[in-house]
C-alpha cells in the first residue's frame, strides 16, 4: 500500500484549497478522495470513488471486445495451435470429447478394439516385467525397516483401565476365589456377559451341558458342519377331493391345507369358497402361496361373512392388494368365530398410512379377533392393534375363568 500527498494538477494549491489525495493500490482498484475546504463560506465535503477496471496483459478487457478470434487463430501455426490446445480446455458439451481433452496421440490406429488380445497383452507385459529388487531381502523372523512402537495411552485411559476394588463380603469372595474356570464361565453366561465367551461356551451354559474341554477364556469356536435337514415333502392334498368334502360338509374335515400347491385355477377357488358358505365343521383354512388375487380374495371375503365356524384363516404370500386385505379384515366383522387372521407378504410390501388406519379401525371394532398377522409400518397402528388384541384376550380369559368356576 502506497500513500502520498500532493496536487492532482500541475498548478500550485492556493490558500483556500486544501487537496488531499490518498491512493490505495490493491490488485487493480484505485480510490481517490478529494476534500475541498473554503474558510470564508460554509464547508462542504466531496468524495469521489474511482474504480479501475480489470486488465489483461496490460490492456483493459473492453479492448478485446472487437478482436476477431478467428482471424487470430488463422495466423497461428500448427505448433502454436497444438500448444494452445494443451493450455485451453473448453467446457463445451457440443464438442466431442476428443476435441475437449488434452489427449494428443500421434500414433496411427492398429485396428478395431479386441478386448481378448488387449487383456492377453497386458498379462504378458505384467509377467515379463521384472519385479523391483529388494533393498534388503526377506528373512523369516527378521524385521525390515523401523519397527512401529505404539505410543503410550493417555493418562485418562490408563486411569479408566485401572481395576476397581469392590468389597463383596467374605462369603462371595471365598466362593469366587475357589470357583473353577468353568464355573466362572457359567456365571458370566447367566449374567449375560456375551463378549467374555464364545458361542459354544454360552450355549453350553444355557443348556447345562458342561463347558467344552480346553477352551477357557481365550478359546476359539471351531467351525462345525451344518446340520442337513430333509426337504419338506410336497403338499399332496387333492384340491378336487377337498372341494367335494367341503361341499358335503364332512365332519372329519376340520383343517384344510392347500399351502404351496401350484396352478390352482380360479374355478376351483370359486367352488371352494362357495362350499365354505354352508360348511359348519371346517375350523382352519390355510391358503399360503397359492396365487390368490383380488378377485378370489373378494370371493373369500363373501364366504367369511356367511361362515360361522372358521377360527383360523391364513392367506399369506399371495398377490392380494392392500384394498383386498381391507376387504378381508372387514369381512371378519360379520363372522364372530375367526380368532386368527394372517395376510402378510402380499404383492405390496408396504400398505400405506391410509390402509393401515382403516385396518386399525376395523380391528378395534372386532371383539373376537385374538391374533393378526400383518406387517404394520406405523407405530400408532401397531400400538392400537396390539392393545385391542390384548383386551380381547383378557376378556376371553376372564369369561373362561368365570365359566370354569361356575
Amino acid at each position: 500500500m502506497t500513500e502520498f500527498f500532493g496536487s492532482w494538477s500541475k498548478r500550485q494549491p492556493s490558500d483556500d484549497d486544501v487537496v488531499e489525495t490518498v491512493e490505495t493500490v490493491e490488485t487493480i482498484t484505485t480510490t481517490t478522495t478529494t476534500r475541498k475546504t473554503v474558510p470564508s463560506k460554509s464547508s462542504s465535503t466531496k468524495t469521489t470513488t474511482m474504480t479501475t477496471p480489470a486488465k489483461l496483459y496490460g490492456r483493459e478487457l473492453s479492448a478485446y471486445d472487437e478482436v476477431d478470434v478467428d482471424e487470430l487463430l488463422a495466423k497461428l501455426s500448427q505448433e502454436e495451435l497444438t500448444m494452445l490446445a494443451k493450455e485451453v480446455d473448453p467446457d463445451d458439451n457440443f464438442l466431442p470429447p476428443s476435441q475437449r481433452n488434452n489427449y494428443a496421440c500421434e500414433k496411427d490406429p492398429t485396428g478395431p478394439l479386441n478386448r481378448k488380445k488387449l487383456i492377453e497383452h497386458i498379462n504378458k507385459q505384467a509377467l515379463e516385467t521384472p519385479d523391483r529388487p529388494e533393498v534388503k531381502p526377506y528373512v523369516p523372523g527378521v524385521i525390515r525397516g523401523k519397527k512401529w512402537i505404539p505410543p503410550p495411552p493417555p493418562e485418562k485411559v490408563r486411569d479408566a483401565e485401572e481395576q476397581i476394588t469392590i468389597d463383596l463380603g467374605d462369603e462371595y469372595e471365598q466362593a469366587l476365589t475357589s470357583a473353577t474356570q468353568e464355573e466362572i464361565i457359567d456365571l458370566a453366561a447367566i449374567l449375560g456377559f456375551h463378549s467374555m465367551m464364545n458361542q459354544d461356551q454360552y450355549h453350553a451354559s444355557l443348556l447345562n451341558k458342561g463347558q467344552p474341554v480346553g477352551l477357557g477364556w481365550d478359546g476359539i469356536t471351531k467351525a462345525t458342519k451344518p446340520k442337513v435337514y430333509p426337504m419338506d415333502p410336497p403338499n399332496d392334498t387333492d384340491p378336487d377331493e377337498t372341494i367335494k368334502r367341503v361341499k358335503e360338509n364332512d365332519q372329519k374335515l376340520t383343517d384344510l391345507n392347500w399351502n404351496n400347491i401350484k396352478n390352482i385355477s380360479d374355478e376351483k377357488f370359486e367352488k371352494l369358497f362357495e362350499g365354505l358358505k354352508t360348511n359348519t365343521h371346517l375350523e382352519v383354512l390355510s391358503l399360503v402361496n397359492v396365487g390368490l388375487n383380488d378377485r378370489t380374495a373378494q370371493l373369500l371375503a363373501d364366504a367369511l361373512q356367511a361362515n360361522s365356524t372358521l377360527r383360523v384363516v391364513n392367506v399369506e404370500t399371495n398377490f392380494i392388494s392392500p384394498a383386498g386385505v381391507v376387504q378381508l379384515v372387514k369381512a371378519l366383522l360379520t363372522t364372530t368365530s375367526v380368532e386368527e387372521f394372517r395376510a402378510s407378504n402380499q404383492r405390496s410390501q408396504v400398505l400405506g398410512n391410509k390402509i393401515e388406519m382403516e385396518i386399525t379401525a376395523l380391528v378395534e371394532q372386532n371383539p373376537t379377533l385374538l391374533r393378526l398377522g400383518l406387517h404394520l409400518e406405523y407405530s400408532d397402528a401397531r400400538h392400537r392393534v396390539a392393545s385391542h388384541l390384548q383386551r380381547n384376550i383378557d376378556r376371553i380369559r376372564q369369561q373362561r375363568r368365570s365359566q370354569n368356576s361356575a
